[in-house]
Parts: structure tokens; C-alpha cells; sequence
């Protein structure tokens, strides 16, 4: 990807709107002011009103023209931007200038964002979380991503590379300098900072995902047996007709799946086969996928037939532990049901009774699985796995029986911990990170 293009796109959403915003950054951006009367460049930062034309000099549009002069822009380079009227042919018509009359060429997915890496804008960390920033659906996502732009995590990790590069240059220096008059007990103080470090990065990697699980959505599984209106809670908390519901039992043999913001949370909610043996071939396949998505499942909302109130399906009985949430459907029927202390909701998926109550259950629950953490979270699979390298490159440092092996350890984590930001070793990750970033961005 050359950085010496001058390249542009729409750096709003696509279609009919009030206002879309034509974004152009490199070394030649300045050029685009060509298309405004009067034609002279703004100051910077500054917006201003400029009738836009064409290379016939007919009128396009009336917009708001700001210009950013390099290093001082998003991407670092020299940038213009155009606040135009959001209608199609404004948008064809602009396109169509840039690329044909002034020979600037369409930007790929990211690379605007990538570009800002490149000249040291942002670090990977903050370039992903623009990225996620742009996907987020929910208030949880939002804030998650933001303090990642913020640069929260990256300098987590730029905290212990600092800290693995000293360990590094004291190693070296005992090693290069091993005659020289040093201090005795080098040796046990880079150990234990070894070890101090390793401990943090440890913890944390032990988060139980829940940076990875907010990107991705709080899986709750919604099971029980046949018949006891797993279907009709799952419309019901959709608010649509997400999944047949029918009196007969068997009805629903695949996963049906609807995402839903429970108190700013993003959720994905899995109604699955009823759970009961059978000898139909696919409905079995069914209960194999329920129980499946069971085990992977972030909560398990165990739903039982209140019509068989106090009797429990067994089947279902049986996946009751710490990860599940007991639900008694059809309460319009059950009457005044005496309550145990299992901490079971009573509910009808047909009037609504109850619901309130359960989703204030199921907010309280999601929100104590992710709200109650100060450090921020690791985000990707990406980052996990250089840490992990990293991690196990100071326990080899730890066990390493001579000071040049250790060394050489260290210096392997040092690495591990530099691709996440993209101090070392990033071309090869370069494309994998930007690829899926939108046009524009």
C-alpha cells in the first residue's frame, strides 16, 4: 500500500443523507480545492463555505471545506474534507472529479486509519479500537472501545516492554561486561522483576475473555424441555417473531439465535431444541446442539413447564449449577406457586408477567461479569496470543541455565509484547488488522 498516493473516500455512511462528509489525505490533498470558488487554500482547521463545480465550472453543490496540513491531521498527512449535501448525485459527482479530473484514487478499507499508524498517529491497539469504535452497538462496546482509543491498553503494554528493555539491557551489560566491577546482586534483581512481571501479565490473561466476549456479545442459552415456551420467551424478550412457536412438540430442532442490549450489554440469545431423548434423527441432532451451546454458553437460562410446578423436567435438572438461572414459565396458569429458595423466576411469556423481574436478573448478572474490573481488557485473540508468547518466553528466561539464554528470552518477549502495539515485527500483521476496517475509515 503506497503512502505516496494522494487517495480519498467517503468517510460517512453510504446512501440518502442530510450530510456526507468526503475525506482526502496525502501529499497532493491540497489540490482538491481546485473544485471551490474561490480556489485558494483555507487556513487550517477552519471551516469554511465554498461552492463546489466542475471541470465545466457548473455548480455541484454548497459545502463546508475544512483543510488539515500535515503532521497535524487524523492520518498525519496533509488532508481536506468536504461536508457535502448527502444526496447520490452530489456524492457520483464529487467521486467522479477526484478520481477522473484530479487522478486521486479510491482508498482502501483502512487505510486511512492504517496510514495514521504508519506515520505514528496512533499504535495498533488505538488503530483496532477506531475500528471497534465504528461497530459498537451497544453503551457497553462504546466505552470499551473508547478506552482503548484513549490509549489505555497500549500503554499497559508499552509499560512492560519499557520494563522487559531495561531487564534486557542489564542482562546484556552483565554479560558483555562480566569482568567489570558490577553490582553483585544484578542477578537477583532481574529475576525477581522477571518474575514480577510475568505474575501481572498472567493476571492479566486471566480475565475470562470479557474484553473478547464484549466485542463479540454475552451468550445466554435458553434450554429446557419441550413444550416449555423457550420459543415464546425468546420473541418475547426480542420483541419480534424470532422463532416459530408451536403446541406441538419438537417444533424448534436448530439453534435459533437474536441479539439483543440488555442495560447497554451486548447479548446474543440461543433458544435450542427441547431436552428429552427421542428417536427422530434430526430432532436428536437438535438436543446435541442444545447441550452443546450449553457447555459454551455464558449463562444457561434453564426454562421448566410451570404447568408441572413443583415437578422438574430431570433432564434439565441436571444442568442446573453457578452458570444458570432458573426460570418457571407460564405463571398465568400456575396461580400463587409456592417459591423455593433455589432463586427460580416465576414467569408468562404469554402476558408478560414477570419479565420485568428477569431482565433485571439478567442485567444484574451481565453486568457483574463485566462491569467490576479497573484494568482495561484485552480486546482480541491477537493480543492474547502475544502474550502468551510472551509469557512463555520469561518462564524459559526464569528456568534458563545460562545468562546468555536468558537473555536471548527476554529479548524473544520483548518482541511478542511489541507486535500488539506495533513497535517490531508488524508488516505481516499489517493487512490482517486493517483488512476489515470499512471504506472511509
Amino acid at each position: 500500500m503506497a503512502s505516496i498516493d494522494t487517495i480519498f473516500a467517503l468517510a460517512s455512511a453510504p446512501g440518502r443523507a442530510g450530510v456526507a462528509v468526503m475525506r482526502i489525505s496525502g501529499p497532493d490533498a491540497a489540490r482538491a480545492f481546485a473544485l471551490c470558488e474561490p480556489g485558494q487554500v483555507p487556513k487550517p482547521r477552519k471551516a469554511v463555505l465554498r461552492d463546489l463545480r466542475d471541470e465545466n465550472r457548473q455548480p455541484i453543490d454548497r459545502a463546508l471545506v475544512l483543510w488539515f496540513e500535515a503532521p497535524h491531521s487524523f492520518t498525519g498527512e496533509n488532508t481536506v474534507e468536504f461536508h457535502l449535501h448527502g444526496g447520490r448525485a452530489i456524492i457520483n459527482a464529487v467521486t467522479r472529479l477526484l478520481r477522473e479530473h484530479l487522478r486521486f484514487r479510491l482508498a482502501e478499507p483502512g487505510e486511512f486509519t492504517r496510514r495514521a499508524f504508519e506515520n505514528g498517529k496512533l499504535d495498533l491497539t488505538e488503530a483496532e479500537a477506531v475500528a471497534d469504535l465504528v461497530d459498537a452497538e451497544t453503551e457497553a462496546q462504546r466505552r470499551q472501545a473508547m478506552r482503548q482509543f484513549d490509549g489505555e491498553l497500549g500503554r499497559i503494554y508499552e509499560d512492560w516492554r519499557a520494563r522487559l528493555t531495561r531487564i534486557l539491557a542489564y542482562l546484556e551489560a552483565s554479560i558483555d561486561f562480566s569482568e567489570e566491577d558490577l553490582p553483585k546482586d544484578i542477578e537477583d534483581k532481574e529475576t525477581s522483576a522477571i518474575r514480577l512481571l510475568a505474575n501481572e501479565i498472567n493476571t492479566h490473561l486471566n480475565d475470562h475473555r470479557r474484553g473478547e466476549r464484549l466485542r463479540e456479545g454475552f451468550e445466554i442459552a435458553i434450554l429446557g424441555p419441550p413444550n416449555a415456551g423457550k420459543s415464546s420467551l425468546l420473541n418475547t424478550l426480542a420483541q419480534r417473531e424470532a422463532a416459530i412457536v408451536s403446541s406441538i412438540a419438537g417444533t424448534t430442532r436448530d439453534i435459533v439465535e437474536a441479539h439483543l442490549d440488555l442495560g447497554g450489554y451486548p447479548v446474543s440469545l440461543a433458544d435450542t431444541a427441547g431436552l428429552r431423548e427421542t428417536a427422530d434423527v434430526i430432532e436428536s441432532e437438535g438436543v446435541k446442539r442444545a447441550l452443546a451451546r450449553a457447555e459454551k454458553a455464558d449463562l444457561k437460562m434453564l426454562v421448566f413447564d410451570g404447568e408441572k410446578w413443583p415437578a422438574l423436567d430431570e433432564a434439565t435438572k441436571k444442568l442446573v449449577d453457578k452458570n444458570a438461572l432458573i426460570v418457571i414459565n407460564k405463571a398465568d396458569v400456575v396461580g400463587n406457586p409456592q417459591k423455593t429458595n433455589d432463586g427460580q423466576i416465576f414467569i408468562s411469556a404469554r402476558t408478560g408477567k414477570g419479565i420485568p423481574e428477569l431482565l433485571d436478573r439478567l442485567i444484574e448478572r451481565i453486568g457483574a461479569d463485566f462491569s467490576n474490573h479497573i484494568a482495561p481488557p484485552l480486546t482480541r485473540a491477537r493480543h492474547r496470543a502475544a502474550l502468551e508468547e510472551c509469557t512463555s518466553h520469561l518462564q524459559r528466561a526464569l528456568n534458563a541455565p545460562a545468562g546468555e539464554l536468558r537473555a536471548e528470552d527476554i529479548r524473544l518477549s520483548v518482541r511478542a509484547l511489541g507486535r500488539i502495539t506495533g513497535r517490531v515485527d508488524v508488516e505481516d500483521l499489517l493487512d490482517v488488522i486493517f483488512r476489515d476496517f470499512c471504506i472511509g475509515k
